[in-house]
């Protein structure tokens, strides 16, 4: 044994009759999968010590024992180590170029086996080997600019001088996950090889270096010297690229662009150089909010996660399910149980309402065959999970019945007491009610242990929240159905009490509340829509009530006043109800706030209306000039109190659940990381000030409680220290 730690082995390995080959192996003790945490880094650069101090070492295969090589950094680590400003960052990333530069220079051949994922750092290992041999079943990419840095580890230097400037501009802009083909293609790998051959060809491929065949000095030579581009391919290389990248990453994601001035400044440098123009462009993007909070949302959706993944091993299978109610809604679930592999019932008491919903999942199905993501035959397969019906006649054989009928509660209730008498004893109950209460809707059923809430967010194929609903006398055993059931369908649940609107609609609604005051108070609702869309949300109020439709708007707040009067009852009619009553009900009809024609897609494009404004007039009582500041506090500060009063009654369990459910549920902005933790950048003290501030002119919808008004006092925070930025 050359080393033996905690992650790492390096021994040597009897390979035709010498013990002359060291094997360096990941294997991380008491952890599903490898990850570079400073510990491991720390045993890394011992181990690579070790290896330069033996003697009669012919090669080095550097490989995993688990089933990923390694995913990537341990990124619990991030807010602690940014924390520690610029200079540290620079010294821990000077450490580990050390380390993997002692990789490269090691005076004999090396290649990595790459078994599963290689992400990230553990990508960054792999492209200090020589050469690399890949299962069929891998994949590699580095996805940093999704956290809001680059790679650091001299990813932006050796992959593009590997694979050429252009793709790896597209694979690190793109935060990729790469195939096992396509990296062969690239360059970025040497072989791919079934799984189990994989050793096989790692130790062929050290034989063919050590026999001359491969000469992998000069590959060092190619990935340690500048770029060979020329200054007219520089150009075409970079600037075209960034035009392109800025258009598609947008103004609040800097790193994609970064990482290409990064590669294009290092471009003519040999390593050295080109990584400490890396280590300082990372050290910049790792102080900034945007990283900061990319990192917080990563984490926050591993919480999410594994709350589910606890949830699911409690939970009894789901192999059959039924949807009640067809059309786009019910398609749309139907579409998504189908396209996942769980089986089930679309029914519906009308042939056209089945019609409907079929051709709903045709659509999407469709959709998937032209975007060569399935085979017409693969099409057909899955199609055939769905099975519609008039009747109740298979119903005795369901796991789990999702009810997608209309939002009125006697329609629902009905539904649900009469699939309840047809349904086995164990059989799941869920109603996809956006506002509903569940507790009223188990008043009638036998069985209340077995129901609960499982709201679906429009358009279900591409939303990724489930709202998973608990009533009072839900069992633990619905919710954990239903939990699984969610995970299978590829979406991610997060499990709420009930009250009026549940997590999202009652946070979203103070939202809207602000939004109509502010109408009142004179202000152009394009103004506002520009502004708040700035500020990053993916549509401004005025668009995204047209999206959700002023019926759904009006009913939903009907419910919010008379659950939450003190706030959410207004005197007098809103702008949101004065569409309502004028029949304009957004793009359902294609008139709302703003009319709307088709685009040469077909889509939906919005454009100014006068007869909205005209209309809009009428609930105005003042006019105020407002700043795009005073916008976004009166926005703002509504939804991010409502979020804290969820926390504070136990609608939602942790300050993680309630971010990730808004970043899910509504588009809130990514890059800011969440309402609480929005409080959390602005510090709950000022927070608490610019609320009261509002609330004495505009009365309880801005009003702190108690307990952050306490919090403000104590200067607390929803994050611990070390996660706030």
């Amino acid at each position: 044994m050359i080393y033996q730690g905690n992650a790492i082995t390096v021994e040597r390995r009897d390979t035709h009759g010498g013990n002359d080959i060291a094997m360096l192996t990941f294997d991380l003790k008491d952890e599903s999968v490898n990850k570079l945490s400073s510990a491991v880094m720390t045993e890394l650069g011992e181990a690579v010590n070790a290896l330069q101090a033996e003697t009669g070492v012919q090669g080095l295969v550097i490989g995993s024992a688990k089933e990923a090589f390694i995913v990537g950094a341990d990124i619990t680590e991030f807010h602690g180590m940014f924390s520690k400003g610029e200079e540290q960052i620079a010294e821990m990333l000077d450490r580990v170029h050390g380390i993997f530069n002692a990789i490269e220079d090691l005076p004999f051949p090396t290649v990595a086996a790459i078994n599963g994922l290689a992400l990230g750092g553990g990508c960054e290992v792999l492209l200090a080997a020589d050469f690399r041999v890949m299962s069929e079943k891998a994949k590699i990419g580095l996805p940093e600019t999704k956290l809001g840095i680059l790679p650091g580890w001299g990813g932006c230097v050796r992959l593009p001088r590997l694979i050429g400037a252009d793709n790896a501009i597209e694979w690190i802009a793109g935060g990729t996950e790469n195939r096992a083909d396509a990296a062969l293609k690239m360059g970025a790998v040497d072989a791919v090889v079934a799984h189990e051959l994989l050793q096989d060809a790692a130790l062929d491929i050290l034989d063919r270096a050590n026999s001359g065949e491969l000469d992998y000095q000069a590959r060092r030579e190619e990935k340690t010297s500048p770029l060979k581009l020329n200054a007219i391919e520089q150009m075409m290389a970079f600037e075209t690229a960034k035009g392109y990248v800025a258009g598609k990453a947008g103004p609040h994601y800097p790193a994609p662009i970064e990482a290409i001035k990064v590669i294009q400044k290092g471009a003519g440098e040999e390593r050295g150089r080109a990584q400490a123009i890396e280590a300082k462009a990372f050290a910049k993007l790792a102080l900034s909010s945007v990283a900061f909070n990319l990192v917080g949302l990563f984490l926050n959706d591993q919480v999410v996660k594994k709350k589910g993944s606890k949830y699911e091993k409690q939970a009894q299978p789901v192999k059959q399910t039924a949807v009640l109610g067809a059309g786009i809604m019910g398609g749309g679930i139907a579409y998504q149980s189908a396209s996942k592999g769980t089986p089930i019932l679309m029914k519906d008491i009308k042939d056209d309402a089945i019609e409907l919903g079929l051709k709903e999942a045709r659509k999407l199905f469709a959709k998937q065959v032209e975007r060569n993501k399935l085979t017409t035959e693969q099409m057909a397969e899955k199609l055939s999970n769905i099975r519609p019906t008039l009747s109740y006649g298979d119903f005795g054989n369901v796991d789990l019945v999702v009810e997608a009928v209309v939002e009125n509660p006697k329609v629902k209730d009905a539904v649900l007491t009469e699939v309840e008498g047809v349904v086995g004893e164990n059989t799941i109950l869920t109603s996809n009610t956006s506002t509903i209460s569940i507790n009223r809707l188990a008043k009638n059923l036998k069985r209340p242990e077995n129901f609960c809430g499982m709201h679906f967010f429009n358009p279900v194929h591409r939303m990724p929240l489930v709202e998973v609903i608990r009533g009072e006398k839900t069992s633990d055993a619905a919710v954990a159905a239903t939990v699984a059931y969610a995970r299978a369908m590829g979406k991610t649940p997060i499990v709420v009490n009930d009250c009026p609107g549940f997590l999202v609609n009652r946070v979203l609604f103070p939202y809207f509340g602000g939004f109509s005051l502010l109408v009142e108070q004179g202000a152009d609702f394009q103004q506002v829509d520009k502004v708040m869309e700035k500020f990053g949300w993916p549509m401004g109020p005025a668009y995204l009530l047209d999206v959700v439709g002023m019926d759904t708007a009006v009913h939903a707040n009907e419910v919010m006043a008379e659950g939450f009067p003190d706030r959410m009852a207004r005197d007098g009619k809103t702008a949101i109800q004065v569409m309502y009553d004028n029949e304009r009900l957004g793009q359902k009809n294609d008139k709302g706030f703003y009319a709307y024609e088709e685009d040469k897609k077909g889509k939906p494009k919005k454009v100014s209306d006068d007869q909205a404004y005209a209309l809009v007039k009428e609930v105005v009582k003042e006019h105020k000039e407002f700043s795009d500041e005073d916008i976004i506090a009166r926005m703002m500060v509504p939804l991010c109190l409502e979020t804290v009063r969820c926390l504070e009654d136990g609608i939602v369990e942790t300050p993680a659940e309630a971010d990730m459910a808004l970043i899910y549920g509504i588009g809130f902005p990514p890059f800011r990381g969440g309402a609480l933790r929005y409080i959390d950048a602005m510090g709950v003290a000022e927070f608490v000030k610019l609320a009261e501030g509002l609330a004495e002119e505009l009365g309880p919808l801005y009003a702190p409680t108690d307990k952050l008004r306490q919090m403000a006092e104590n200067n607390e925070s929803f994050y611990a220290a070390g996660a706030q930025a």
